[in-house]
């Protein structure tokens, strides 16, 4: 009761009504002083500032021209194989050499191009129509390499011819080697099926891999080329790997898209 009579006391006291008021500490004037300043750098950078966007998909090191299946037009038991993966062959080469009901034929290619997968041996017995082999239309032995991503068909399609490009290659890891310099030469406009990938590529299984989140937009890409380097192509590191890359090869693809203004993310 005692404290509580001298606190009405001190209310009721008259002496103190011609102080001033302090409405806040000068520490207090600081913090708002260094909060309104942030603010202002943080509402300019939005809106003068850029961040670059970027897009990642798988992709392959192809030749460019696309692969195809070869089938067997007979059915019939392989007796010989006339030729070995990797080879260049031309159009009409004969490639297997079948017994069949009436006698020995051969199956030949339908395309120019190099040989990438052989599935069948001598003895296989063939249906016709069975999957014997796939083949990369190349044109000639020196073709440049182009690299072709699999990016999601909802942003995949606004890619602009031109982009930039780095690709960290499978059989030339990023950390030792850099990666891989390239530009986006052309870009699909409507997204492509696992069985388009499939008739591109002559794979399923590269098919099924690169379709596994839905049907995505693919994009075509140029590599750099660079004569100070043991592959032909331009890397972020000064020389890149010490040999050359070959078809086929799987890679990942970041595209270097158009850089935003932060704010853009804010507004609708």
């Amino acid at each position: 009761m005692q404290f509580r009579q001298q606190a009405l006391s001190k209310l009721q006291s008259s002496e103190d009504i011609d102080l001033p008021v302090r409405l806040a500490r000068p520490r207090g004037w600081i913090a708002l002083a260094v909060s309104l300043v942030v603010m202002a750098l943080a509402t300019g950078w939005a809106v003068t500032g850029a961040v670059s966007d970027t897009l990642e998909g798988p992709g392959i090191l192809t030749h460019g021209q696309g692969s195809y299946v070869l089938q067997s037009p007979v059915a019939g038991q392989v007796t010989a194989v006339l030729a070995k993966e990797g080879s260049l062959l031309p159009a009409g080469t004969p490639l297997l050499r079948v017994r069949t009901a009436r006698g020995e034929t051969s199956v030949r290619t339908l395309a120019a191009g190099r040989l990438t997968g052989l599935d069948t041996a001598i003895g296989s017995v063939l249906g016709a129509g069975s999957d014997v082999a796939s083949v990369e239309r190349v044109r000639h032995a020196d073709d440049p390499l182009t690299a072709t991503l699999y990016l999601p068909a909802e942003r995949g399609a606004s890619v602009p011819r031109g982009a930039v490009v780095n690709l960290s290659v499978q059989s030339a890891p990023a950390g030792t080697y850099g990666t891989l310099r390239g530009r986006v030469l052309a870009t699909g406009r409507t997204a492509t099926s696992r069985r388009q990938v499939a008739a591109f590529l002559g794979s399923d299984d590269l098919a099924r891999e690169f379709t596994r989140d839905g049907p995505p937009v693919a994009v075509q890409v140029r590599l750099d080329r660079s004569s100070g380097t043991p592959s032909g192509y331009a890397w972020s590191s000064p020389h890149g790997p010490p040999f050359h890359l070959t078809s086929m090869t799987p890679a990942t693809g970041t595209v270097q898209l158009a850089a935003r203004h932060p704010i853009d993310w804010l507004l609708p």
